[in-house]
C-alpha cells in the first residue's frame, strides 16, 4: 500500500508538472497505482526520476534503456512503435525527470553556442526550429496511445492537433527567447501541413511563442520524406540571404540533409520515429 501510494504521488507530481488535463492526471495516477500492484517485471514504475531500469530492469528481462540509448543515437532506424514491454520505461522516462532534464542539457549546450556568437549585423541570421516533441509536446496524447507502442494514427492525432491544446516545452521555450533577445530569428520547420497553420499559430501563441521571423508547414500532398522536404526549405532560405546558426529538433530527420546549418542540437524523444 505505501509502494502504491508513492507512485500515485509520483504520478501525480508529473502529471501537474506537464500541465496536463484533469481527466488525463486521473488516468494517469490509476495506471501508475494498477503497475504498482503489478509483479516486478515492470518494477521501471518505481523509478520515474531515474529513468533506467538498471540491475531491476535486467531482472524485468526488459533491456529498454539500451533500446533507448540505440535510438538516440540513430544506431536503430525505421522503427514503427516502442517496443510493447517498454511502455513504462518510455512512459516514466517521459513523465518523469529525466527527460526534462535530457532536454535541459541539450538547450544549455545550445545557448552557450549561440551566446558565443558574433552575428554579422545585417539581421540575417536564423535559427531553425521544429515543432512537434521541439516547441510544443504532444506528450498528453502519447500518454493515453500506449507512448509510442501502438502504431501510428493519423486521424486521431490530427483531431489532436486541431484542438491547439499541445503545451510548451519549456527548455526550448527558453532557449527561443534568448534567441530573440540576442538578435536571431527563429524560423519554425514543421512536418505539419499547410491545413494547420491556424490551429499551429494558435497553439504556438497560446504557450507564449511569439516573434518568430517564418512558419514553414509542408505542403498538403507532398510526397517527399522529412529529410528531403527539411533539407530543401533549409536551402531556400540560405538562398534568400538568410545565414542558419543553429538547427533544433527531436527527430534526426529534422537536422540531417545540407544545409544543416552552423550547428545542430537533437533533443531526445523515445516515441516516434520519422525518416
Amino acid at each position: 500500500m505505501a509502494t502504491a501510494r508513492l507512485v500515485l504521488l509520483v504520478a501525480l507530481v508529473a502529471a501537474t508538472a506537464w500541465g496536463l488535463p484533469p481527466s488525463l492526471r486521473t488516468a494517469t495516477a490509476a495506471q501508475a497505482v494498477e503497475q504498482a500492484a503489478a509483479p516486478v517485471a515492470v518494477i521501471h514504475a518505481l523509478r520515474p526520476l531515474v529513468g533506467s531500469g538498471g540491475e531491476l530492469g535486467r531482472r524485468g528481462g526488459v533491456p529498454c534503456d539500451s533500446w533507448r540509448l540505440a535510438v538516440e543515437a540513430y544506431n536503430k532506424r525505421d522503427w514503427r512503435t516502442v517496443p510493447a514491454d517498454c511502455e513504462g520505461y518510455v512512459g516514466h522516462y517521459m513523465l518523469g525527470g529525466h527527460y526534462r532534464q535530457d532536454s535541459r542539457v541539450v538547450v544549455d549546450e545550445a545557448v552557450a553556442y549561440a551566446e558565443g556568437l558574433k552575428l554579422g549585423g545585417k539581421g540575417k541570421e536564423v535559427w531553425v526550429f521544429d515543432i512537434d516533441e521541439t516547441s510544443l509536446s504532444n506528450l498528453p496524447y502519447y500518454a493515453t496511445h500506449g507512448f509510442g507502442t501502438k502504431p501510428y494514427n493519423a486521424t486521431s492525432f490530427n483531431a489532436y492537433v486541431l484542438e491547439g491544446s499541445a503545451p510548451a516545452l519549456p527548455e526550448t521555450q527558453r532557449l527561443f527567447r534568448k534567441l530573440i533577445a540576442l538578435g536571431i530569428k527563429p524560423v519554425f520547420l514543421t512536418g505539419r501541413t499547410e491545413d494547420q497553420r491556424a490551429i499551429t499559430v494558435a497553439n504556438l501563441r497560446r504557450q507564449g511563442y511569439s516573434g518568430w521571423d517564418k512558419l514553414l508547414l509542408k505542403p498538403v500532398g507532398l510526397k517527399a520524406t522529412a529529410i528531403a522536404y527539411k533539407s530543401g526549405e533549409r536551402k531556400k532560405l540560405q538562398d534568400a540571404g538568410y545565414v542558419i546558426v543553429g538547427n533544433i529538433g527531436d527527430q534526426w530527420s529534422d537536422i540531417l540533409g545540407a544545409p544543416e546549418g552552423r550547428r545542430t542540437f537533437k533533443l531526445p524523444d523515445p516515441m516516434y520515429y520519422i525518416g
